[in-house]
């Protein structure tokens, strides 16, 4: 568990990842969650009727993720929707440096999800369920696809053994998650799990049919679309 947090957070201790922490990926989705929602509802009571507790929220997410899943999409989107052969875009999503459609990628994502906590009414327990649902997704993709590179990548440490035992956490999981977002958001946020699922599985698909299967950056970049359309879609209006 110690591993799991120290890989997807802050302020876990850093220890060397391992297959066995995959389990616990749906733990630290929860607890992420529960984080950034208390953040987002006692920023609420300060700045009652503003934008203020929206964009915190948000900074609290990055702060605490440590930017991982971000950097993830800003990789994801250099090397997924640029022109390149399979060799080049996996070449692309391992420099240090963003290009344009990484930026733009981002900073749209980013807006995004500020809008969509400001149209939302603070509830850490939204928050927590659909948090928990996106790490579940991401050990459910890892599952299942294959890895894409040959050799190197920080997603490697999480390969092997112990995989019925991770499925069956990251089922609970996506089942906890749902019922949990379900409780505090109603249909919508039904809604929004299944959009979560659909943009993830999306994101997934086109990345095994253009890198040959999943990455570190994928997987990250996985988690922060599902948040957002999970959050966009428990906001609508029904």
């Amino acid at each position: 568990m110690l591993a799991a947090f120290g890989f997807l957070t802050l302020f876990g201790p850093s220890r060397a990842p391992s297959p066995a922490a995959l389990r616990w990926f749906p733990v630290v989705g929860a607890v992420a969650g529960a984080i950034v929602g208390l953040v987002w509802w006692a920023a609420s009571k300060g700045w009652h009727g503003s934008l203020v507790p929206a964009a915190l929220a948000v900074a609290a997410d990055l702060i605490l993720t440590g930017l991982l899943h971000v950097d993830g999409l800003a990789d994801s989107a250099d090397g997924l929707l640029a022109h390149l052969s399979r060799e080049r875009r996996l070449e692309v999503m391992s420099e240090p440096d963003v290009g344009a459609f990484g930026l733009v990628a981002t900073l749209a994502v980013l807006l995004l999800r500020f809008a969509a906590f400001g149209s939302l009414r603070p509830d850490v327990a939204l928050v927590v369920g659909l948090w928990c649902v996106s790490r579940s997704l991401m050990v459910l993709a890892m599952l299942v696809l294959p890895y894409a590179r040959t050799a190197g990548g920080l997603a490697t440490a999480f390969l092997g053994g112990g995989a019925a035992l991770s499925a069956l956490a990251a089922s609970v999981g996506v089942a906890a998650g749902t019922s949990l977002a379900v409780w505090a958001g109603g249909s919508p946020a039904g809604a929004g799990v299944g959009a979560a699922v659909l943009v993830a599985a999306g994101l997934l698909w086109l990345a095994h049919r253009r890198l040959g299967g999943f990455t570190g950056d994928v997987l990250g970049a996985a988690v922060v679309l599902a948040e957002t359309a999970a959050l966009l879609v428990s906001g609508l209006r029904w």
